[in-house]
This record gives C-alpha cells, sequence and structure tokens, in this order.
C-alpha cells in the first residue's frame, strides 16, 4: 500500500482505522458510499470536499477500483459506480431478507397480516422480503418489486430520518404521480406526513398504493442500509383499533432485526 502523505494525515477524513483494520480500504469504501449518497456520479474534486481526502489519493484509490471494475469512468471525466456493484448489491439484498425472515413470520404470526422488509435504493423503494399473511383475502407485493417512495408506508418510514432539503431533491427527481385519489402529491404534504411518522414512530399508507389497503411501517434503527418493515392488509382489517395493537409489535420486532443485522455486522 503506498504510504499517506503528510496532506493525508492532517485532512479531517484521515482518522486512523478502527482496530484490525486497514486504512485504504476504509478509505474505498468510504468513496464509494459518497458517490452512492451523491446520486451514483461525481468527480474528483466533489469527492475531496466532501471526504477531505486530498485529490492525490482520491485518483489512487479511484484508478484502482476502475481497474477492479466497481467504478467506472464516463466520457466527461467523472466517476460513476461500475456494473460490479450490481452483482454485490444483489447477494447482499438476499442475504438481508434471509436475515429478516424470523421476524417477518414472526409479524404474520402475532399481527396476521403479510409482513414486508424493504430498503431505500436510490430514489426507490425496493423490497427484499416478505412473509404471506395466513388469511384467504391477503396482500401480496412481489420481492424485488420498486415504488416511489412518496405513496407508501415504508417510502415514508425509510424517508423520515433524512433532511427536508434531501427528501426535496429526491421528490423532484421521481415526481410525486398519483397511484390512488388519496396519495400524497405535493412535496408540502409529503414533509408534514414525515413529521407525523417522526412524531409517532410509524408511517402509514392510506389507501394510497392501491384503494381498500392500509399498511402500517416503521424503520429500523440502526441498520447498517436504511431499511423499514411493514404489514399490509385490507383496510377492513388494518383498522384504528388494529393499528394500536399492531405498531408496538413492529417497534419491537424493528428493534430486534436491528441487533441481528449487528451482531452479523460484528461476525458474531
Amino acid at each position: 500500500m503506498p504510504t499517506s502523505s503528510a496532506s493525508d494525515a492532517t485532512s479531517p477524513a484521515a482518522k486512523s482505522p478502527a482496530a484490525g483494520g486497514v486504512q485504504s480500504l476504509e478509505r474505498a469504501f468510504g468513496l464509494l458510499e459518497r458517490m452512492a449518497d451523491a446520486g451514483g456520479e461525481v468527480g474528483l474534486s466533489e469527492l475531496s470536499s466532501s471526504s477531505g481526502l486530498p485529490l492525490p489519493t482520491i485518483h489512487r484509490l479511484m484508478r484502482t477500483l476502475v481497474a477492479s471494475g466497481y467504478v467506472r469512468q464516463q466520457s466527461n471525466r467523472r466517476y460513476a459506480l461500475g456494473p460490479r456493484l450490481i452483482r454485490l448489491g444483489e447477494s447482499a439484498s438476499r442475504l438481508l431478507g434471509t436475515w429478516a425472515r424470523p421476524c417477518l413470520a414472526r409479524l404474520v404470526e402475532e399481527t396476521g397480516e403479510t409482513a414486508n422488509m424493504a430498503l431505500l435504493d436510490g430514489d426507490e423503494v425496493v423490497y427484499v422480503a416478505q412473509a404471506p399473511s395466513k388469511h384467504s383475502m391477503r396482500m401480496f407485493t412481489e420481492v424485488g418489486r420498486r415504488v416511489l417512495p412518496h405513496s407508501t408506508g415504508v417510502g415514508k418510514a425509510l424517508l423520515a430520518g433524512l433532511p427536508p432539503a434531501e427528501v426535496r431533491a429526491l421528490l423532484a427527481r421521481t415526481g410525486m404521480p398519483a397511484a390512488t385519489d388519496r396519495t400524497i402529491t405535493t412535496p408540502d404534504a409529503f414533509l408534514s406526513a414525515l413529521e407525523q411518522v417522526r412524531a409517532t414512530g410509524y408511517a402509514v399508507d392510506d389507501n394510497e398504493q392501491e384503494i381498500g389497503v392500509r399498511c402500517l411501517a416503521v424503520p429500523v434503527p440502526g441498520s447498517p442500509t436504511t431499511a423499514a418493515l411493514s404489514i399490509s392488509g385490507p383496510a377492513g382489517r388494518v383498522t384504528d383499533e388494529a393499528t394500536r395493537h399492531i405498531v408496538p409489535v413492529l417497534q419491537q420486532v424493528a428493534r430486534e432485526l436491528s441487533e441481528i443485522l449487528a451482531a452479523s455486522g460484528r461476525g458474531a
């Protein structure tokens, strides 16, 4: 590994690696995450400003990532996330779904409704795991399905932790098409809904994605990637009275899943 320059050592991002860690790896993964946060394509100067690392260090790391296929250099000399990350992301999503399944099964057992796990992937919500209700009339969302966040309970739960400016920027990119006549279609109204999520600790999709369907969702606290759990069912079953029972169960299971993911990250 090349020796760090003096400017590396004094930059804000030049912190000592975690015990047993390799600094160049930590920096490379940090750059990939910054690229993802920026929408997947950035210039070196932007990475330098956001990371605090000097340009020579970033250029060296990016050259290695390009050679490995995890980053590609565009014709405009900007850098974009590379195709090899897709396979890693798909495998990681499947693994997250595997870890979540016992938690989803418990949600079905205690609430009677279909349980889902969803992630925020770029500007979209993607469903990565599901456990179906045992009722003959039940909701079904295909694993791998992508939806816009503004019309779903999981979308609200996922975006509630973001700064309002970031939410507005996301909504400007995706638009806010109406799935039903109950869909929230203005940024101001959506931000108000997110305030309610933060105040109550859970999100509601009340006939906003599909008429006759209600969903309740909560974020997974401390998840390594922004994640949410939800239950969905017919509006006639997911009533306000049922909500008072279901939400504490959702929140408890989300905490348990958070502990499972944290233990997995520690190699336990």
